[in-house]
């Protein structure tokens, strides 16, 4: 994978960092010499990330301890970036969460902060770095999808309504920026080998063998390289995604609730990466908190 082997001058913001693919977002741009800034609620996990990261690449990581799913958390994280005296260049909007069953049953408080996260956030996020990287005529955005986008998924409805919302919203930057020197990606994964599943109780793989964090990663570097406005991981989710569009949605749809009922045992998509933890006292920095 190439995409910018060379980034020592840059620095790449990353939510949901603390763990599955926004870690492994993380490791690649340390990798290549970018400065990072590491998001997540939980600022233990965020720490153990830097320090390991920094230790292997000598990487300079600054720590922001936010709640995204906070009506305020983007704003407060802009606050922190600029405090930090620090501009993004690459911006890598991988937070969010799912929740599975039937929807009347499912916390209305959950499913709203659901929203919060996985569209709220992420368009309030792009909205207050994307026009810097617009002004110095360069940047990356890349937005997690994920193949749940592709379609309504019963008992998973709000998760796969948010993540429809990120791949439209994301292909529509694209078309908006791709002249202006900004690169904007949505990456669609589909079932990914992360803490999603610990989650869920299951390793099991929707119809195929589990997709690991670096092969995601690759996927998305090779799509930003071609100038893709989105891409699905995967040569199987791939088929299954795309073939899915060709059917009418109500048969897609109710295949999928057959297939999703609850007591059956096949898994949701789990591209989600981050597992949802109270966040601590909000704090940012370059270094290992004191005490």
């Amino acid at each position: 994978m190439t995409a910018d082997p060379d980034l020592r001058m840059s620095t790449a913001l990353i939510t949901g960092a603390s763990s599955g693919i926004g870690a492994a977002f993380a490791e690649a741009y340390a990798d290549r010499g970018a400065r990072l800034v590491l998001v997540a609620p939980s600022e233990p996990r965020l720490w153990m990330v830097a320090e390991r990261l920094g230790a292997r690449y000598g990487t300079e990581a600054h720590v922001i301890a936010v709640d995204l799913a906070d009506e305020r958390g983007p704003d407060r994280l802009a606050e922190a970036v600029a405090e930090a005296g620090l501009e993004v260049d690459i911006l890598v909007n991988n937070a969010g969460f799912g929740t599975r069953g039937p929807y009347h049953e499912l916390s209305a408080d959950r499913d709203h902060r659901e929203v919060m996260l996985n569209v709220v956030a992420v368009e309030r996020v792009a909205h207050l770095f994307l026009p810097g990287m617009v002004a110095r005529g360069r940047g990356t955005v890349i937005n997690v999808s994920s193949t749940s986008g592709f379609q309504a998924v019963p008992y998973m409805t709000v998760y796969g309504a948010s993540k429809a919302f990120v791949l439209s919203f994301s292909i529509g930057l694209w078309a908006e920026y791709r002249r202006r020197g900004v690169r904007v990606l949505a990456l669609c994964p589909g079932p990914t080998d992360t803490e999603f599943f610990e989650v869920l109780g299951t390793r099991m793989s929707a119809g195929g063998r589990l997709r690991t964090t670096d092969e995601v990663i690759a996927t998305a570097f090779r799509a930003l390289d071609r100038g893709q406005p989105y891409v699905i991981d995967g040569r199987l989710n791939y088929l299954t995604s795309n073939a899915s569009r060709l059917l009418p949605r109500g048969l897609v749809a109710r295949i999928t609730e057959r297939v999703l009922r609850p007591g059956r045992s096949r898994p949701p998509d789990p591209s989600m990466s981050v597992r949802r933890v109270r966040p601590p006292a909000r704090r940012s920095g370059s270094g290992p908190p004191a005490g």
